[in-house]
């Protein structure tokens, strides 16, 4: 991040080192409210009205000019990236809670605006989307493709990155984090969102993968904790992992624009779901979601549990003569 003004650079301190938000999402913040000030720039005419939004620079936003910005520039902003940027309600919602916590934070914490322009705004009601996730019959495709490498280390590394995916439900950061001292018999620790610390629990699948793996990962590695290597003996970043899953997707048959790790991480809840009698508050503490409103998107793909728990009442199969009458 580059050329940020001070007053933006001291809030996203703040949210990492104060409120412990991780810098991936501090990075989102920051995109949000750089796509913000663009904007008013552009709005107040600052710039050129034929400059790309991309090409305006923020370096020179201060307080002043925040301090001017009230509830018609925040409906105005809304309204040009869902008619100009075509962001769904989601994305709106997204942004909305970033400009609410960035004006919040000046308003109630620091003291550098007399008014919050955010507190009359209204968040649009988010998407209800269905998990996109693989089949159990899938999974096993997909974990059979990776059999096929023919390099052993290869075949054990990844073969255990996506059991792991599938089984334990990880975000892309908390598998390419793991640290070998993290693991004890059958927990591992991970650490999840908001820097916040979680125990996953794994089956006999994840061991065996883990230790199958472990039997051909190289001692000598530079980074002596990390688990999942490369072959130049570095720790795996998101973006190799994201890679070598699109590799294995394709390879299987399934489109890598609607499948990806996090489709894995999908996958993993949903057959939680389906087949491991879990509730919600357990898969809410398991995938690590803070709100379990979150976790609420699994309770909607599996038609035919509802079902059951129609037919399980002990009233469903009463039956009653509704055709007599009763003389007098």
């Amino acid at each position: 991040m580059h050329e940020i003004p001070i007053v933006i650079e001291d809030y996203l301190n703040y949210l990492e080192a104060i409120k412990g938000i991780s810098s991936n999402t501090v990075k989102e913040y920051y995109y949000d409210l750089r796509t913000f000030f663009r904007f008013v720039k552009k709005r107040y005419k600052l710039v050129d009205k034929d400059t790309p939004l991309e090409e305006i620079k923020i370096d020179d936003i201060d307080i002043n000019l925040i301090r001017s910005i009230d509830l018609q520039d925040l409906h105005s902003f809304i309204s040009y990236i869902d008619k100009e940027r075509n962001n769904g309600n989601n994305s709106k919602a997204r942004k909305i809670s970033s400009l609410r916590s960035f004006f919040t934070y000046l308003y109630s914490k620091v003291n550098l605006i007399d008014k919050n322009p955010t507190e009359g705004l209204d968040s649009p009601k988010k998407d209800m989307r269905h998990p996109v996730y693989l089949t159990l019959e899938e999974c096993q495709l997909l974990l059979k493709t990776v059999l096929e490498n023919k390099n052993e280390f290869y075949r054990k590394r990844d073969y255990a990155i996506i059991t792991l995916f599938l089984n334990c439900g990880l975000r892309l950061s908390e598998l390419a984090s793991i640290n070998i001292s993290k693991i004890k018999e059958d927990t591992l620790t991970v650490i999840g969102k908001g820097n916040k610390e979680r125990t996953i629990y794994l089956n006999s699948s994840c061991i065996d993968a883990i230790n199958s793996y472990l039997e051909v990962r190289p001692q000598d590695a530079k980074d002596e904790d990390a688990l999942f290597i490369s072959k130049r003996k570095q720790r795996l970043s998101n973006r190799a992992i994201q890679h070598l899953i699109d590799k294995y997707l394709e390879k299987a048959g399934f489109d890598t624009r609607i499948y990806s790790t996090h489709k894995l991480r999908h996958t993993a809840a949903t057959l939680m779901y389906k087949y491991g009698n879990v509730d919600i508050r357990a898969l809410q503490e398991i995938l690590g979601h803070e709100n379990v409103s979150t976790t609420q998107i699994y309770t909607h793909i599996d038609d035919e549990r509802l079902r059951d728990a129609v037919k399980s009442n002990p009233l469903a199969n009463l039956t009653a003569n509704l055709s007599s009458s009763t003389k007098k």
